[in-house]
């Protein structure tokens, strides 16, 4: 049996698409290429992510951005089973997978408005993720104001053990957003972002586990597939800062994010990058994440108390249920640095390491389920 890790369950090409805005200034051709390497401890999952980037002005008034991923996976992660009686170590499956996506956008420039449109692909052996997406910049006010609308959506097949066809899923989101140029210095924007998935939203590789008893005294474990609400609704609403501060030679993006969906889950995050100059060559940026959620309504780290009767083929008056951690009340930090190195005016170098740390809030699910990693990053890109 295997699990996606929490950071690659699923390739979100809604999310890609519609944040891949166009931008105001860039290079007329630029190729990038990036190395990743994910690794959680305790020798759990590890991820080697290779990506390449390739973008290009076409004429006057378009643009071309082509992006290329390949994720090698494996490992191994908790599969939703309780701790046994004496330890605080949940049960972990294995999982090896390789992971190939790609994405498409181009832009077109008119007097005000940018326009851009998006196609994406990722690719598992079990999860094939289609999106599309369409965005729209347009300035106000001597372009001191911004407004940003999109749409965005994916079509996914998942194969589910047991099912001889793939189960479907699909998504949709809106996104309206506003930058406002305060000063020469200061910038800030506001988007709210509307989504709905419907489908099949469990993951295939989680389970719960029940106690029933096979004679009197005499309790047999069973083990079956989760089942959560075929359909999620949620919300999201950021507000950022960008500040300059030219006499440190240094600048400051901060955001705080809000979300919030029909699972019951509500997150905050409160992130916060600096960006330091030092010489004429060199940027050194470090930067902070917190993170914290409140758990779904439907779960449960160990089923045998709640009464609940889970069956092999659910329906929709079926009650929901699940033992996945990453739908628990917790509480995530990012800590990361990364340096950027501009060695010739055509060519930059970029070297980042990131710790990811996360825990449990609930008092009952064990430390053991929750995730603890390091990323190394390397990478380069070329311009002219």
């Amino acid at each position: 049996m295997k699990s996606r890790p929490n950071s690659l369950r699923c390739f979100s090409l809604t999310i890609l698409l519609v944040l891949a805005t166009p931008r105001a200034a860039r290079a007329e051709q630029a190729v990038a290429y990036k190395y990743s390497d994910y690794r959680e401890s305790g020798g759990r999952v590890t991820v080697a992510t290779q990506s390449a980037l390739l973008q290009s002005d076409i004429g006057l008034a378009w643009h071309a951005k082509i992006t290329g991923t390949i994720d090698a996976i494996a490992g191994a992660t908790p599969n939703g089973q309780p701790a046994p009686a004496g330890s605080d170590q949940v049960p972990l499956s294995t999982l090896h997978d390789r992971r190939k996506a790609w994405t498409a956008d181009f832009s077109r420039q008119f007097s005000r408005v940018n326009l851009g449109v998006g196609f994406g692909n990722s690719r598992e052996s079990d999860y094939v993720s289609n999106g599309w997406a369409l965005n729209a910049v347009t300035d106000f006010n001597q372009k001191n104001t911004t407004l940003l609308t999109g749409v965005a959506g994916t079509f996914d097949d998942v194969k589910v053990r047991f099912q001889p066809d793939p189960a479907k899923k699909r998504t949709n989101d809106v996104i309206v957003g506003v930058t406002q140029l305060l000063d020469r210095h200061t910038s800030l924007t506001f988007n709210v972002t509307l989504g709905r998935a419907t489908g099949y939203m469990s993951d295939p590789y989680k389970v719960v586990q029940v106690d029933e008893e096979f004679l009197p005294g005499i309790f047999l474990t069973r083990t079956f597939g989760e089942n959560r609400p075929g359909e999620r609704n949620k919300g999201l609403a950021l507000l950022a800062v960008n500040r300059a501060f030219s006499e440190m030679r240094g600048a400051l993006d901060a955001s705080y994010r809000i979300y919030r969906d029909s699972f019951g889950i509500t997150a905050h995050t409160l992130e916060a990058t600096w960006l330091q100059r030092l010489g004429s060559k060199l940027i050194l940026s470090p930067g902070i994440r917190l993170y914290q959620q409140s758990a779904a309504d439907f779960y449960f780290y160990d089923l045998n108390p709640t009464g609940i009767v889970p069956v092999r083929r659910p329906v929709d008056t079926t009650p929901k249920y699940s033992s996945d951690f990453r739908l628990s009340k917790m509480r995530t930090t990012n800590l990361a640095v990364k340096l950027i190195w501009d060695a010739t005016p055509w060519m930059k170098l970029d070297a980042a390491v990131e710790r990811y740390v996360m825990r449990g809030r609930d008092g009952v699910t064990p430390d053991s389920a929750y995730i603890r990693a390091t990323t190394f990053t390397v990478g380069a890109r070329l311009s002219r």
